[in-house]
């Protein structure tokens, strides 16, 4: 499946794995922020500084996938908040990701995780999208 790569980098916790299943030109659109960032170097920044050190416990627990989309549904805990989420990919020709749109539910776990986001990105020097 088009998934396949993505996902075994994020259970891997594989840094260059993942920023390899990504297309140069990738867009990640956040639960949190409305404009979307976009360029592997800083959506890999993302999912690296921040997803991957934030998000306790991630599993994907379901994938459908149909032509260049695949959604996969995710758990994870934040902190002491327990969340369910999707990822929402759609492939280039090349069968790399781009175009990564995230959804989290319950409200209480997406500010959880918007406040552990904010401080990673603090440290990691990552900055709002250009408007």
């Amino acid at each position: 499946m088009k998934s396949d790569a993505f996902q075994a980098a994020v259970k891997a916790r594989d840094p260059e794995a993942l920023t390899e299943a990504l297309a140069e030109d990738v867009v990640f659109r956040s639960p949190v922020v409305f404009k979307p960032y976009e360029g592997r170097q800083i959506v890999a920044a993302i999912l690296i500084q921040g997803a991957m050190r934030v998000f306790e416990d991630f599993r994907y627990t379901d994938q459908f996938e149909g032509g260049d989309t695949a959604v996969l549904i995710f758990s994870a805990r934040v902190g002491e908040r327990q969340l369910d989420g999707l990822d929402l990919l759609r492939f280039d020709a090349d069968g790399k990701v781009r175009e990564l749109m995230v959804m989290v539910r319950p409200l209480s776990g997406l500010k959880a995780l918007a406040g552990a986001m904010a401080r990673r990105f603090e440290e990691a020097g990552i900055g709002q999208p250009a408007a």
